[in-house]
């Protein structure tokens, strides 16, 4: 078990609302540890809409998930918030001195005054592929997440999924990979009608090769994957070699250890207030999809005001003997220092 990391603020989930609230928490000096189950910043807008356009970020008529991360990110470099990433945490407890004793299930410890979930609809997890046996290959040859997409270049894969992730990984890697097969249970595919139409010429050109069914199987040789087994829809089998398999079932979000950190629930949303948005918990907030209150509405702009009015309600708890003012970034120079733009005037 590791040394814990005493901090001032914790956030849970590294989506848009989460590194927003860094940039809100920076503002009034706080530095933030973020923690987020999945291997990448950008929560559910980069998993799901990491090329998919988003109209309506104010004064932003449109960017992709991942241009609005990159963006958020640029926006919250000043505050060196630090990021914990591939961690679920499965641990809080109140300690006597009012600090919350947070922990991950690798082992991660925390002492923080405050916890600000943003964890979306809750800690995300692949959708696995229900197969005895093929879980020992996760990581090697069965991906469910792509961090470093080079090292399949040159490869034999097998993308199963017929959403939009798995589509546009199968559109990514024609060209790159030595062989792209697609499989997915029925013809129909669910994604972006233009994309659709992409994987159809691929397909037309012999580019990829797309196969309906699903994986009931595999073949291996030197405790290695070689080829995957393909039950079609009236029976028939076939087998796909490979190098790689990436399964893109979609994301299962679960509320998870959450559900027993004795918060007000409902229907499996965090209950707060409207004035600080903080939870059932004193010192716990809640931001972004996973809080619920009379008039909510799910969007990220949603999710920024959220974030700011728990920023300025948390430091009753981190700074208590401060007097806190609101102070504008476009007139206030120790804002703009802290932002690093702040230029003298000659006055």
């Amino acid at each position: 078990m590791q040394t814990p990391i005493e901090t001032d603020a914790v956030i849970i989930g590294a989506g848009p609302v989460g590194l927003f609230q860094v940039f809100e928490l920076g503002l009034l000096e706080v530095q933030a540890h973020v923690i987020d189950s999945l291997p990448k910043i950008g929560g559910q807008c980069v998993e799901l809409y990491r090329d998919k356009p988003i109209y309506d970020i104010p004064a932003v008529q449109v960017c992709t998930g991942q241009e609005l991360t990159d963006r958020l990110l640029q926006q919250i470099a000043p505050f060196n918030a630090q990021f914990h990433l591939n961690q679920e945490v499965n641990l809080m407890e109140k300690m006597a001195d009012g600090r919350f004793h947070i922990g991950t299930a690798s082992g991660k410890r925390f002492v923080s005054k405050t916890i600000f979930i943003a964890a979306g609809v809750g800690a995300f997890q692949a959708r696995e592929l229900k197969i005895d046996g093929i879980g020992a290959f996760i990581g090697t040859q069965l991906f469910y997440h792509i961090n470093n997409p080079d090292q399949f270049n040159g490869k034999d894969l097998v993308i199963c999924g017929g959403g939009d992730q798995a589509l546009d990984w199968a559109i990514h890697f024609v060209g790159k990979a030595r062989r792209v097969v697609l499989v997915h249970r029925r013809e129909q595919l669910k994604a972006a009608p233009d994309t659709v139409e992409k994987i159809k010429a691929l397909c037309a050109d012999q580019k990829l090769q797309f196969l309906t069914g699903q994986i009931t199987g595999f073949r291996t040789a030197e405790k290695r994957l070689t080829e995957i087994e393909i039950t079609g829809n009236t029976g028939e089998i076939a087998y796909a070699p490979l190098d790689a398999l990436l399964v893109f079932f979609g994301l299962s979000p679960k509320l998870g250890p959450i559900a027993t950190w004795g918060l007000d629930l409902d229907r499996k949303q965090i209950c707060v207030d409207t004035e600080k948005f903080e939870s059932s918990v004193p010192g716990i907030f809640a931001v972004g999809d996973i809080n619920t209150y009379p008039g909510k509405k799910k969007l990220i702009l949603s999710g920024f005001h959220e974030a700011t009015l728990a920023a300025f309600g948390s430091m009753r708890y981190i700074f208590p003997e401060k007097p806190v003012h609101l102070q504008y970034t476009t007139t206030s120079p120790k804002l703009q220092k802290a932002l690093g733009v702040y230029k003298p005037t000659n006055d």
